[in-house]
C-alpha cells in the first residue's frame, strides 16, 4: 500500500508543520511495529442518494491539538467535551473526501492532502483518469493538496470548479508571504495545487449560488475562507449538503457551535454561519457530509440540549443497495 507524507502546523492551521505518515491509529506508546503489522484500512462508504450514488473516500486522519487551535473555549472545557465523547487531545481527526457517480459523470468532492485518497478510490474501483470533474470546497491543503504529485495533475481530464473568490485570495501575488492572521503556509499551499491546474486551462471559477453541473449547485459559505462553499446535490427528490470544514471538532463545536478554530480566516463570520447552519440542518432535517467529521462523514445534525449532536447514515451491506 503506497504511503505519503502530509506536514501538519497545528499553530498556524493547515494541517502542515513536522512530517505525519498516515497510518492507523493505534493505542499510545505502541510500538511501532505493531502498526506495521496490520494492512491498511480501506475508506470507502457507499450511500444511495436517489439515482445517484456518493461513495465516502478516507485520505487518512491526523492528530490535532484543540489546546492549540480552537477559539473561544478553555482547554479544560475542550477536555471535558472530549471526554464525553470517550476521547482526549489531540483529537484524531479524519481527512475525508466524497464521489459523486451521478451515472454519467464521476464527481470527486476536494481531494483530501495527497495522502489514502488514491488508495480509497482505487478500493471504490476507479482510477484518477475517470473522474470528470473536482468540486473544491476550498483552496486549504487538506482538500486541494491531493489535486498535484510532482508537479503533475494527479486527475488528468478533470475540470476543477471553485469560488472566485478563494482563488482570489490565495493566488494573490501580494500575499504569498502571507497576511495578517494567516501566514504563508496557507497561500504557498494553495499555490503549489491550482497554479498547475490553472495552467493547464482545467480551473473553472463561480461566483455566488451557481449550477456546477444538473443536480449539483453551489451555496456560498464564506467565513472560513472568502469562497468557502457547500455543494447541494440531489437526485429524484433527495438532497445532501456537502459541507466542507463548517466543523472540525465535532466533540467540541457541535455542543458549542461558537467555537471557532485558527484556520478560520474570518472568525466572526465562520462563527456566525456555524451558529446558524446547526439550526438550520437541526430544523431542516437536511443530510450533511463533512470533511472532517469522523468517516465516512455522512449524517445528520440534531439538537441536543443547549446544542447539538451527529447522527450517522446507517450502514447497509446487502443486494440491490
Amino acid at each position: 500500500m503506497r504511503t505519503r507524507s502530509l506536514v501538519l502546523k497545528a499553530t498556524a492551521g493547515l494541517f502542515l508543520a513536522t512530517a505525519i505518515t498516515f497510518a492507523l491509529p493505534g493505542p499510545v506508546g505502541a510500538e511501532p511495529a505493531m502498526a506495521a503489522a496490520h494492512p491498511a484500512q480501506i475508506g470507502v462508504f457507499r450511500y444511495r442518494l436517489g439515482d445517484f450514488e456518493v461513495t465516502a473516500l478516507s485520505d487518512g486522519t491526523v492528530p490535532l491539538d484543540l489546546h492549540e487551535l480552537l477559539k473561544g473555549v478553555s482547554p479544560a472545557d475542550i477536555d471535558k467535551a472530549l471526554a464525553g465523547s470517550f476521547r482526549r487531545n489531540p483529537a484524531e481527526t479524519s481527512i475525508n473526501a466524497f464521489l459523486v457517480d451521478t451515472g454519467s459523470r464521476r464527481v470527486l468532492i476536494d481531494t483530501g492532502a495527497g495522502g489514502r485518497l488514491l488508495d480509497s478510490l482505487k478500493a471504490a474501483g476507479y482510477e484518477p483518469s475517470q473522474i470528470d470533474d473536482i468540486l473544491l470546497t476550498h483552496a486549504h491543503g487538506d482538500h486541494a493538496g491531493g489535486l498535484v504529485h510532482d508537479g503533475a495533475l494527479v486527475f488528468p481530464k478533470a475540470t476543477v470548479h471553485i469560488a472566485k473568490a478563494d482563488v482570489d485570495f490565495f493566488l494573490d501575488p501580494a500575499h504569498q508571504n502571507g497576511v495578517p492572521g494567516y501566514d504563508k503556509s496557507y497561500f504557498v499551499s494553495a499555490t503549489a495545487s491550482l497554479g498547475p491546474v490553472k495552467a493547464a486551462g482545467k480551473l473553472d471559477t463561480f461566483t455566488g449560488a451557481d449550477q456546477i453541473l444538473p443536480g449539483i449547485v453551489s451555496v456560498p459559505a464564506p467565513g472560513h475562507t472568502p469562497g468557502h462553499s457547500f455543494y447541494r446535490v440531489e437526485s429524484k427528490g433527495q438532497s445532501m449538503l456537502f459541507i466542507g470544514d463548517l466543523v472540525h471538532a465535532e466533540a467540541v463545536q457541535l455542543p458549542n457551535p461558537k467555537v471557532t478554530i485558527a484556520f478560520d480566516v474570518d472568525q466572526s463570520k465562520a462563527q456566525a454561519k456555524r451558529v446558524a447552519d446547526f439550526k438550520q440542518f437541526a430544523t431542516s432535517g437536511q443530510a450533511v457530509a463533512a470533511a472532517h467529521l469522523p468517516f465516512p462523514g455522512i449524517g445528520h445534525i440534531r439538537r441536543q440540549g443547549a446544542g447539538y449532536d451527529f447522527v450517522p447514515v446507517d450502514f447497509v451491506n446487502r443486494d440491490g443497495q
